[in-house]
């Protein structure tokens, strides 16, 4: 599944890409991607004609804001995409479940093949009524600067693993089971370290390591792993992964100590990490 890095990786491309256009018509090819509406016309019928006026992000939620109030919502779930066509001529990609052409020409089309993500309209101010868990959505690390101090404070009131923490969304938006083990052993902390148990020193390497980690993810744009399911809005995949210096690396060498890199199976996940760098 995509994660803070890929999703700010398609909004900065949407941004450049899509904002300003007026939406001239929009094709909806099956119901499940767009499932919380009622049918196809009452979701078409508050795009048709619409410009889009900016893109934001919301943990891994895209907004894109529409004049008069209204915001196109796209979660891209397990394997979802949204690709931007230059002309309609070019092929429709399989699984393309959303097409929206704009009247200076070319289309944003959304396909997924596990039908796990969606797209749906709704008022900015309706949206979190809509999605329940933005409503109680934590620290987003890439939008929102806070000390190493404050951060410190808000995870020691946590008695829990260090891992479930960095992936648990009403403490931290988008940090997934990937950047995570990446956060973990840049700092040279273990996964089940509990959270209050850190020294100030581990606390600023932590702070430290996730701001890096995710800015170098997001520069590198984003992780494509074996499955290439995350492309960029250009159908690109993202590069971070030649970077990776635990996830999925189980038995190579670690790039500090040159020692066997360890999986170890933590309820239906696999956690990445090195048993001699990370205490």
């Amino acid at each position: 599944m995509p994660e803070l890095p890929e999703v700010e990786v398609v909004r900065r491309d949407l941004e450049r890409e899509v904002s300003g256009k007026r939406i001239k018509a929009v094709e909806v090819k099956g119901m499940r991607s767009i499932r919380r509406h009622q049918n196809r016309k009452q979701f078409v019928s508050r795009l048709e004609g619409v410009r889009i006026t900016g893109v934001d992000r919301r943990g891994k939620y895209l907004l894109m804001r529409l004049e008069g109030g209204d915001v196109l919502v796209a979660h891209l779930g397990m394997s979802g995409q949204l690709l931007r066509a230059k002309s309609a001529k070019e092929a429709l990609p399989k699984h393309t479940h959303v097409i929206i052409t704009f009247t200076q020409g070319g289309q944003l089309r959304f396909i997924d093949p596990r039908t796990f993500g969606e797209m749906f309209v709704t008022s900015l101010d309706g949206i979190e009524h809509e999605v329940e868990e933005l409503a109680h959505l934590g620290l987003d690390p890439l939008e929102r600067n806070i000390s190493w101090a404050q951060f410190g404070q808000l995870i020691a009131q946590r008695h829990t693993k260090l891992k479930t923490a960095l992936m648990d969304q009403t403490f931290l938006a988008g940090i997934g089971n990937i950047y995570s083990d990446e956060i973990l052993f840049e700092a040279g902390l273990r996964w089940d370290r509990m959270t209050d148990s850190l020294t100030e020193e581990e606390v600023r390497r932590l702070y430290r390591a996730m701001v890096e980690v995710l800015q170098e993810a997001v520069k590198h744009r984003g992780s494509s792993l074996a499955d290439a399911q995350y492309v960029d809005v250009f159908g690109k995949p993202g590069e971070y992964q030649l970077h990776h210096n635990v996830y999925a690396r189980e038995g190579e060498a670690c790039r500090r100590c040159r020692r066997p890199l360890v999986r170890q199976r933590v309820g239906s996940r696999s956690t990445f990490f090195c048993e001699a760098c990370q205490v």
